[in-house]
């Protein structure tokens, strides 16, 4: 498993890099642009290209993308169907020149929608994104269960990769969180491997390219997404070194995204603490 965290790019794409080493991460994720505006950010082939040489010098493993939140392929909306489709497009574009391991989307809300049709035209934008696109994969996020927010189990998750045409870019990031707040009881080995049975029947292990390690504010079934800093939440630390260790999870890239550090975002010490409730986990079962 390779831990890891949200990283800012402020200063320029490679600083990420030297970010995601300093909090001794194994992993990074970062936004391609401001995750509340749609103004894209423009960058460089010399941005890019030093992010490249940075990322191949350092000890890190696996990056990631998460497009912006403004993204709504469920919209009805002309102009925001058109700016959801141009930024989507943009983080694949991106994901493709950084060699990233995949762009993490919201499929999008209903907005008081009908939620068939909702489906369909989130189904729409995304297939639309990967055909102007290459070859970055595109990773839906499970969502907390709250009314609107498309994706929130894996039924759902399974619908939108069918209604986006099945294809082998189309693949899952799970947020522990989400997991909890939208019902799913993962606090305990026999409880979580359920779970990881229903995502594999349902979505396929294959399709399960990522993870967001948060802790949730909110209980069990509460359908709220709020993130707290892990061990500090309803999964608390036993519930965090469970997910951790799940078997099935290894390999993977797990991001925390909420941290104790500056503005709530992720430290050094979030990521140690991954790092050792990780081996908690293992060590009680076993392995």
């Amino acid at each position: 498993m390779l831990i890891g965290a949200h990283v800012s790019t402020a200063g320029g794409l490679a600083n990420a890099v030297s970010r995601g080493v300093e909090l001794e991460c194994e992993a990074i994720q970062i936004f391609n642009q401001s995750p509340r505006a749609w103004r894209p950010t423009a960058h460089s082939d010399e941005d890019i290209a030093e992010f490249r040489e940075a990322f191949d010098a350092s000890p890190l493993g696996s990056t990631a993308i998460h497009a912006i939140y403004l993204i709504n392929g469920a919209s009805t909306d002309r102009a925001v169907k058109r700016k959801s489709h141009t930024s989507l497009v943009a983080a694949l574009l991106l994901g493709d020149a950084l060699g990233a391991d995949g762009v993490v989307l919201h499929a999008g809300a209903r907005k008081g929608r009908p939620h068939d049709a909702s489906m369909r035209r989130a189904g729409k934008t995304i297939a639309a994104a990967l055909a102007d696109s290459d070859r970055c994969p595109l990773l839906l996020e499970n969502t907390a269960g709250t009314q609107g927010p498309l994706g929130k189990n894996f039924d759902e998750l399974a619908e939108l990769i069918d209604l986006a045409g099945g294809g082998r870019r189309l693949g899952v990031c799970i947020d522990s969180c989400h997991l909890l707040a939208s019902g799913f009881e993962i606090r305990e080995a026999k409880q979580l491997g359920l779970v990881v049975d229903e995502l594999d029947a349902k979505v396929g292990l294959d399709r399960l390219r990522l993870l967001h390690v948060n802790d949730s504010k909110i209980p069990l079934g509460g359908n709220r997404d709020q993130h707290a800093v892990i061990g500090k939440g309803e999964l608390g630390s036993a519930g965090i070194a469970t997910f951790l260790s799940e078997p099935r999870f290894e390999r993977l890239p797990a991001l925390i995204e909420t941290g104790a550090g500056e503005g709530g975002a992720p430290s050094r010490a979030d990521v140690r603490k991954a790092k050792r409730l990780r081996h908690d986990g293992l060590k009680r079962r076993g392995r």
